[in-house]
């Protein structure tokens, strides 16, 4: 098991109106203890719409999640209809904000230079990037998968320094177990989680790589938690769908107990 503090992470996606957001974190509120906090970070990222209504829950009702966001533009300010820049989130108190998630990637267009200039933005407004990466069912089938996920770190990560690269949070996630009910077994996971960590042990040295945070991410829920998040190279847990059911998302948080 990893030494490093474990982060379990809610990805919302494009779920919720800020009534049921906040109707989600006082649910969450009751069901993770200050025990719970004590051995895990927990950080929430809901739709832009409901940022500030859910910080402002966070705030009044004194709960100890961190606030997180799904995305933002890689520029200060400017002319980009429908974009929020890092330092709008930031003042939100916004903590961490993924980065590169698959369905950005392919959806969206998202290039790994545009991951990079993403992460150096988000560094520079004082957030923390949950930097995500992962392969194909095609890639992994093809023995690709370590090639493709060591290139995506490699270049979301280009013109760091290895402090930085230390303070971050890596998210793998197998594209074909997101939303799809499938996971890769805990072997699986770790071993890639493993080669994440080697390719920044690398580039950027012990230190760094001992360090920066490895979750797992896809089709993670409470009946393959504890599996999951025991591995000594898994760090925490970037949670879809099941962060959306206060029981299920609670009881990832509570893995030791599964």
């Amino acid at each position: 098991m990893s030494t490093r503090r474990p982060l379990i992470s809610g990805n919302w996606k494009m779920n919720l109106n800020h009534f049921e957001a906040m109707k989600l974190i006082q649910e969450l509120s009751y069901q993770i203890t200050g025990d719970d906090i004590e051995l895990v970070d927990v950080s929430v990222h809901p739709p832009f719409t409901d940022i500030r209504t859910v910080q402002t829950v966070l705030d009044s009702d004194k709960i100890p999640f961190f606030l997180g966001a799904q995305h933002c533009h890689f520029e200060e300010r400017g002319a980009f209809t429908g974009e929020v820049a890092p330092s709008m989130l930031a003042k939100l108190n916004v903590k961490y904000v993924i980065v590169g998630h698959s369905e950005r990637r392919e959806i969206f267009n998202e290039t790994d230079e545009m991951v990079n200039a993403k992460v150096k933005a988000i560094l520079g407004a004082e957030m923390t990037p949950i930097v995500c990466c992962g392969e194909t069912l095609e890639e992994r089938d093809a023995g690709d998968a370590e090639t493709k996920v060591g290139a995506q770190v490699q270049a979301a990560l280009t013109g760091l320094t290895a402090e930085q690269v230390g303070g971050l949070v890596i998210a793998y996630e197998p594209i074909w177990a997101i939303g799809t009910g499938r996971t890769a077994s805990a072997e699986d996971a770790q071993a890639m989680c493993h080669h994440v960590r080697a390719g920044v042990r690398g580039i950027y040295g012990d230190e760094a790589a001992d360090s920066v945070r490895v979750q797992y991410g896809g089709s993670v829920k409470p009946a393959n938690a504890n599996e999951l998040l025991t591995q000594a190279d898994i760090d925490g847990a970037l949670v879809g769908g099941a962060s959306l059911s206060a029981d299920d998302f609670s009881r990832i948080v509570q893995y030791r107990l599964l």
